[in-house]
């Protein structure tokens, strides 16, 4: 059993910072795809970002690209989401995923290729 523990949540004002960080457990950690996600009050969820098994790769949402990075740091099996210049719209429920044994270190933007969920933590953003 996988399991995603995510921190990091808060209160803010707009052009603030925030990292989130998600603590995974499992040895397959190294070679996992991780993903973040974002769910708003009335909104769909919606793909944040995310990076593979090795760290080589990431990708974006438009939204986000250039102030949000994704990292992790495989001894610590931990996934980070460093968001930088923090808008209103990005108020959300942040959710770290972690990708099952297809596909396992390859990432993706789809939620549906995630098989494993953290409970999500709150980011709000004042104007």
């Amino acid at each position: 059993q996988v399991q995603l523990v995510e921190s990091g949540g808060g209160l803010v004002q707009a052009g603030d910072s925030l990292r989130l960080s998600c603590a995974a457990s499992g040895r397959s950690f190294s070679t996992t795809a991780m993903g973040w996600f974002r769910q708003a009050p009335g909104k769909e969820r919606e793909f944040v970002a995310a990076i593979s098994g090795s760290g080589r790769s990431t990708d974006y949402t438009n939204s986000v690209k250039g102030r949000f990075t994704v990292s992790r740091d495989n001894a610590k099996n931990t996934v980070y989401l460093q968001m930088n210049s923090l808008k209103p719209e990005d108020t959300a429920v942040y959710y770290c995923a972690a990708r099952g044994a297809l596909g396992r270190s390859i990432l993706t933007t789809n939620s549906r290729e995630y098989s494993y969920w953290g409970q999500g933590t709150q980011v709000t953003v004042s104007s």
